[in-house]
């Protein structure tokens, strides 16, 4: 055997060694230690129970059916919950949701809501929203808006988003329409075959027809102008369709019969 005092450093240079390990350990247990009472304190203190929700940027939905729609409940930890919102966002009337925690104890959803801007027909009424997407089935809520017509069901499962173009296309036109206040009323907007665009008013449903979704539109609105500014009160009860679409600078009237 080796003699007694060299067994001796020996053993006070493995001690020496394992000192700086030995106090990393106990530091690392008594993190994780606190760390672990700290987690189980506030995941379970009554102080951080959510006893607040608050709803922000709702109008057409009611912030009691906001908050019932939430994946958390007043009275949940507002740490231990995940604060789901994957049914508020299913909803056909919220464009985006966002959750933000507000301690100790409120909870704040902000919305952004759908603004339908038409109703269009692809077998069945929906509402529309200005990108052209049909987001919700009609259900009353119509708000006097424009439908649009002429579009296929099948065309739309096709390609949605060539779809929702040619409805954007249809409501600017619309919206070029409204910009003279002398034009009747549109109640309806048709797309016909190649995008040929025709307008049924409101009251009487006179057929507008001005062709193509082309530049060469507001020209022909204008020649609309034109013509409609020269028919009496009368000739424009009896108007049954009015065509614009073989020239921009020619019209053709069509009456109802005495």
């Amino acid at each position: 055997m080796p003699p007694p005092r060299i067994v001796a450093d020996a053993c006070g240079r493995a001690v020496r060694r394992a000192i700086p390990a030995t106090i990393a350990t106990a530091a690392i247990v008594a993190l994780g230690g606190g760390a672990w009472l700290g987690y189980r304190f506030v995941t379970t203190s009554p102080r951080f129970a959510i006893s607040e929700i608050s709803v922000h940027g709702n109008h057409r939905l009611a912030t009691t059916d906001v908050v019932a729609e939430l994946g958390f409940h007043a009275g949940d930890n507002i740490f231990a919950t995940g604060l789901d919102l994957a049914a508020l966002r299913a909803d056909p009337w919220v464009a985006s949701a966002e959750v933000h925690r507000e301690l100790p104890h409120a909870v704040s959803v902000d919305l952004v809501e759908r603004t339908p801007v038409a109703i269009v027909d692809l077998g069945a009424l929906y509402l529309v929203d200005a990108a052209g997407h049909p987001f919700k089935k009609l259900a009353g809520e119509t708000d006097a808006l424009p439908i649009v017509t002429g579009l296929d069901r099948d065309a739309y499962t096709a390609d949605p988003a060539g779809t929702a173009a040619t409805i954007v296309d249809a409501l600017a036109a619309l919206g070029t329409w409204k910009t003279d206040a002398h034009r009747p009323q549109i109640g309806e907007v048709h797309v016909g075959p190649h995008g040929a665009l025709v307008l049924h008013t409101y009251e009487r449903a006179t057929a507008i027809q001005l062709g193509a979704l082309d530049p060469q539109l507001p020209s022909r609105m204008h020649t609309f102008d034109v013509a409609w500014a020269e028919l009496s009160d009368a000739e424009r009860q009896r108007a049954r369709a009015i065509h614009l679409d073989a020239r921009t600078d020619h019209v053709t009237v069509a009456f109802a019969q005495d």
